[in-house]
């Protein structure tokens, strides 16, 4: 059984106001890796980019994960999609996506486009977010352990502290390029789900 085999598309339960901008992301800026409180008003627009990218492509299946979909946890202040595809749609992915102006990365070391990033910045009420679009196939065990590692986030305060506690510990290491940074906290996710290896953590999470 795939993602797209289970009930609901992960646009949480949340009372969403109209958005300020028409429904496409504005240019992707870039910023140093830094530690912010976690934003509820991060949830509220994830859940409306949700709703815009299923509009175009109900065939996906797109969740809201990373620390910004995790209630109370503090990290980057980037909003984490994973657009999960059936198989054979990876190329109408990629065009939902730029329909409504996510851009390639321009990153070094970017995923390749057998499993592409995509990114952009929503406007939500005089806040900007950066947005990363993970495009995964549904069947991919990647997918699963995106969903897993937040729930497990989301299920124990204890872990979610962790996790917090490590990322302000590689930043205070100074490190400072995303890449570097993703990297770092790689070790820690494995740990969590307990599995050996995963796909390179990117920019993700």
């Amino acid at each position: 059984m795939d993602l797209l085999d289970r009930p609901g598309h992960g646009a949480e339960s949340l009372t969403t106001a109209m958005p300020e901008t028409p429904e496409r992301v504005r240019e992707y800026v870039r910023h140093e890796p830094a530690f912010h409180a976690h934003d509820p008003a991060a949830a509220l627009a994830a859940a409306t980019l949700i709703e815009w990218i299923l509009a175009r492509a109900p065939f996906l299946r797109v969740e809201h994960v990373g620390s910004t979909a995790v209630p109370g946890c503090g990290g980057k202040g980037r909003i984490d999609l994973l657009v999960a595809y059936p198989e054979g749609r990876l190329d109408d992915a990629k065009r939902a996506l730029a329909a409504l102006g996510f851009q390639p990365q321009q990153s070094r070391e970017p995923f390749p486009e057998e499993r592409p990033m995509r990114v952009g910045s929503m406007e939500w009420h005089g806040r900007l977010f950066p947005v990363h679009a993970h495009v995964v196939a549904a069947s991919s065990p990647e997918a699963a352990e995106m969903l897993r590692f937040r729930d497990l986030l989301r299920a124990d305060a204890s872990l979610q502290r962790a996790y917090e506690d490590e990322k302000r510990r590689i930043l205070e290491e100074g490190v400072l390029d995303g890449l570097d940074y993703a990297r770092r906290k790689g070790d820690f996710i494995r740990r969590a789900l307990g599995v050996s290896s995963r796909p390179d953590p990117g920019e993700s999470a």
